[in-house]
């Protein structure tokens, strides 16, 4: 069973850095999409980051230049740093892995932006 479990959310002030980890209990991991995604009260679920095995990486418009998505395959972990937080970056964070054709998803971890 693939377990991913997500670290490092909290509350920050508005300008604020946090690091998000996702550790991956598999060795999919090497071979996996890996990305974040967010969930805001009363929103959608939206991909803020992904990157590939080959490290391909994409960035929602809305985190460019603020947030990197970083991954460390001798670890199975990915990390988000996301840099100049603001409050609209509210929300449930969560890890996400495709491999060979099968997502799956972290519990999430809360990411609070407010003074």
């Amino acid at each position: 069973q693939v377990q991913l479990v997500e670290s490092g959310g909290g509350l920050v002030q508005p300008g604020g850095s946090l690091r998000l980890a996702c550790a991956v209990s598999e060795s999919i991991f090497s071979i996996a999409t890996m990305g974040w995604y967010r969930q805001a009260p009363g929103k959608e679920r939206e991909l803020v980051a992904t990157i590939s095995s080959g490290a391909h990486i994409y960035y929602a418009d809305s985190v460019k230049g603020r947030f990197t998505i970083t991954r460390d395959n001798g670890k199975n972990t990915v990390y988000l740093q996301m840099n100049s937080l603001k409050p609209e970056d509210t929300a449930v964070y969560y890890c996400n892995a495709v491999a060979m054709l099968k997502g799956y998803w972290g519990q999430g971890t809360q990411v609070t932006v407010s003074s």
